[in-house]
């Protein structure tokens, strides 16, 4: 079984409060890798509640996001429409990795898996996060990140990032 695990696609990093130019041009090449995917798809949602500000990530990132319900917190129409008719598991995150995504699809597919590949944003933050959980929980399976359907808070940032996840064995495309 192949996994694809589509990280925080949602309209606040696309469009909303922490969008940019390049989140935006990757939405086309996000829903056509979903609709061509051959496979389980889980996305993560990046969910934060009214005290986000007082957490240590909004006191670092002072900047509302993501806020559960709201129009900033869904994931991208395009994208989401894309799994139409697909095996589709939605996991909210209150933080940058989740481990219920690593014991969601160990539960699901126990044994049975022959890759994971991750796309989504932002590729410096969340992908880099949950790719090396998904490493560390499933040593042994290939972990890919396709970097044509991630995108970086900046160019430089998301660089870097897939330069890192290259030195830990994760197969950037």
């Amino acid at each position: 079984m192949k996994i694809l695990a589509v990280i925080d696609m949602q309209n606040d990093f696309i469009n909303g409060s922490l969008g940019t130019p390049e989140a935006q041009a990757i939405v086309s090449r996000v829903a056509d890798k979903i609709k061509a995917f051959d496979g389980s798809i889980y996305y993560t949602r990046d969910t934060h509640k009214e005290n986000y500000l007082e957490t240590l990530e909004g006191k670092n990132l002072p900047v509302i996001h993501c806020m559960e319900y709201t129009d900033g917190w869904k994931i991208n129409a395009d994208v989401m429409g894309a799994s139409q008719g697909k095996k589709v598991t939605v996991i909210d995150k209150p933080s940058f990795g989740s481990f219920e995504l690593m014991n969601a699809i160990a539960e699901d597919w126990e044994g049975e898996i022959d890759s994971i590949t991750l796309i989504g944003l932002c590729t410096d933050i969340c992908v880099i996060n949950n790719a090396m959980n998904l490493k560390t929980k499933f040593w042994n399976i290939p972990i890919i990140v396709d970097s044509s359907c991630c995108a970086g808070v900046t160019p430089q940032s998301h660089n870097n990032a897939l330069e890192a996840m290259k030195m830990c064995q994760i197969t950037i495309i």
